[in-house]
């Protein structure tokens, strides 16, 4: 049995007919072809699926598409404006806070999520909001250093 899905993924409505069990992980990479979302765990456990579900940072591999339905959808691909990266991609790059690559996705959305929450975060609190993400390369100094980068950045971009 298909249901149809309507999802407004990076500010673009979508619908497809699918099988209503599938997660939004599956969804997102091979229906809609966003493969900066990653499968990591499949157990909610690593955050390589991170994406935001209506601005709140969401494990993908724990979502089935039914639950996004009618809802927005935030994906890596969708935080870079034209060719300007958003600060927390620019911060990540500047750091040098990614080596293989495979967990940086998640831990942008998750640097993007604490910011807006929280915007100019103490060393705790990174470490708190980035708590729960695995990276197998053992970067997490350079993302710390990331995410306090990109507060800076935040900072100066909105005051000058």
């Amino acid at each position: 049995m298909s249901v149809t899905v309507r999802l407004n993924v990076n500010g673009t409505q979508t619908s497809l007919s699918t099988d209503p069990e599938r997660r939004l992980l599956d969804v997102i990479r091979e229906d809609l072809g966003l493969t900066g979302t990653k499968y990591g765990c499949g157990e909610g456990q690593c955050g390589s699926c991170l994406v935001h579900l209506d601005g709140e940072p969401t494990r993908s591999c724990l979502v089935p598409v039914t639950a996004a339905d009618g809802r927005s959808v935030t994906t890596i691909e969708g935080l870079a404006r034209g060719d300007a990266l958003h600060a927390v991609q620019e911060a990540f790059v500047e750091e040098g806070a990614m080596q293989c690559g495979y967990c940086t996705s998640g831990m942008i959305l998750a640097a993007v999520a604490l910011l807006g929450k929280t915007p100019d975060p103490t060393h705790e609190q990174i470490v708190a909001g980035m708590d729960g993400h695995l990276c197998r390369c053992n970067g997490y100094v350079k993302i710390v250093n990331a995410v306090r980068r990109a507060a800076e950045l935040t900072r100066a971009a909105s005051h000058g």
